[in-house]
């Protein structure tokens, strides 16, 4: 299965010359922990979490309406192309130990955000599917046929 199969479409965005302040307020309003940091072509250049706004911004007590996403937000994420297999993606998070990775077509512009909350729910699901197929085999099952 693919990356683009599972990933989410709808994907909350920021610029990069923005307050973190903009940016905290439509995390709120959408209900999201995470922005996807685009350039003027649609391209990632970023990623800023909940997490971000927490440790970077107030621990660091910045000004949020001074702060820009361009000052705290993860520059360069690494991003995975949307036909690539799910094992290319958890690679991928497993590599670089992050639990989002945007993305892209082949024009590399943004079409979703893959999660590995995503990628578990796919395997539960699968489990749960091979899980019926076992019960539905055991010897317990084939005697009341």
């Amino acid at each position: 299965m693919s990356v683009g199969a599972i990933c989410v479409r709808a994907v909350d965005t920021a610029s990069a010359n923005e307050t973190v302040l903009q940016a905290a307020r439509r995390m709120h309003d959408r209900k999201v922990g995470t922005l996807v940091v685009l350039d003027n072509s649609g391209e990632p250049i970023g990623l800023v979490t909940d997490r971000d706004l927490a440790v970077r911004v107030l621990a660091a007590t910045l000004d949020p309406t001074q702060t820009m996403v361009a000052d705290i937000m993860t520059p360069h994420p690494e991003t995975i192309h949307e036909h690539a297999p799910i094992e290319e993606a958890l690679r991928v998070m497993r590599a670089g130990k992050f639990r989002r990775v945007p993305v892209v077509d082949a024009r590399q512009k943004l079409v979703g955000l893959l999660s590995l909350d995503d990628v578990l729910a796919l395997l539960a699901e699968e489990f749960r599917e091979i899980g019926s197929l076992v019960a539905d085999e055991s010897p317990r099952s084939l005697a009341g046929r």
